[in-house]
């Protein structure tokens, strides 16, 4: 069998499998829906056999064939190292573009102090980095891999456990030289700093959830701070402007450098959530992706 040449019909064919809609497909592709039908069309007649049943109820969302279904990694994978040819005849570089999403605090607290050696150990690989606090998608916005902190599941994607982690309260040295941690109840002395950044996810740790593993009763009125990001949860603990519930993963460098100061190290109080490292199915074979995997987890183990 000779290769197909109808690249377009193949572009039309997977965008509308990824969307269940010709419509959809045409939106992504900036042409009609009349025009995608008719490349997915052309592209049946060259193979004999249909590519789409219709559903019979609902909107007429296209349900692809299991022919289809089972060509489809291949397509996307083929179509995304086009791509990266493409960029690379363009740029005129040997150099291939690494696209990584993660939230900014996990950008700012863990990933950024340590990016300088994975270009260390993979200098032709460059990395672009889409700090985002809303999930993205990753086959419209072309991003290879990405960190997200949750409880393991995400539509479309792989995820394989890269990190767990403990919450615990922290201060600054200076706070803690100024006052007696002595007792548990002593934190309640003290302005109490929250992590909103997850109060969408049923389940994680707050100040409650510590206050019941130490047996200490969290009165209904404390002084507290609020904020919705991790980093600056951080950074106002280090201020000295109160005691933050940190994670474990974003405190590790503020502690092992003493800009933050364990307390209680005895109460252990582990996350339902956890990092993961998250990817398309169809996009798992390729170099640098693999190569950014294996670093994460090296980094982890360090």
């Amino acid at each position: 069998m000779s290769l197909p040449i109808h690249l377009n019909a193949l572009r039309a064919f997977e965008a509308s499998a990824r969307h269940k809609s010709f419509s959809a497909a045409a939106e992504e592709l900036h042409v009609t829906s009349a025009a995608v039908g008719q490349l997915v069309r052309s592209l049946e007649d060259w193979l004999g056999k249909p590519l789409f049943i219709r559903a019979t109820s609902g909107q007429h969302r296209l349900i692809p064939t299991e022919a289809a279904e089972l060509a489809l990694p291949d397509i996307r994978a083929g179509f995304d190292r086009l791509t990266l040819g493409l960029t690379r005849l363009k740029e005129g570089a040997e150099h291939e573009v690494l696209t990584v999403t993660v939230s900014p605090a996990f950008a700012a607290k863990w990933l950024l102090p340590r990016i300088d050696r994975f270009q260390a150990a993979w200098p032709d690989i460059d990395v672009r980095l889409d700090t985002n606090l809303k999930p993205v998608d990753f086959a419209v916005q072309r991003v290879d891999v990405g960190v997200r902190y949750g409880a393991g599941q995400w539509p479309g994607l792989m995820a394989e456990m890269l990190m767990d982690e403990e919450v615990f309260p922290v201060c600054s040295p200076s706070l803690l030289h100024s006052r007696s941690f002595v007792q548990l109840t002593d934190v309640l002395d003290v302005t109490l700093i929250h992590d909103l950044s997850m109060d969408s996810h049923s389940g994680f740790p707050n100040w409650q959830t510590w206050c019941a593993a130490a047996g200490v009763q969290l009165p209904t009125k404390t002084r507290s701070m609020q904020i919705n990001n991790s980093a600056a949860v951080l950074q106002a603990a280090i201020d000295g402007q109160g005691i933050a519930l940190a994670r474990s993963v974003m405190a590790r460098d503020d502690l092992s450098s003493g800009r933050l100061i364990r307390l209680y190290p005895q109460i252990k109080v582990t996350s339902n959530l956890a990092y993961y490292v998250v990817y398309r199915p169809e996009c798992a074979s390729l170099p640098r992706l693999q190569a950014f995997r294996s670093w994460l987890h090296s980094e982890v183990n360090r």
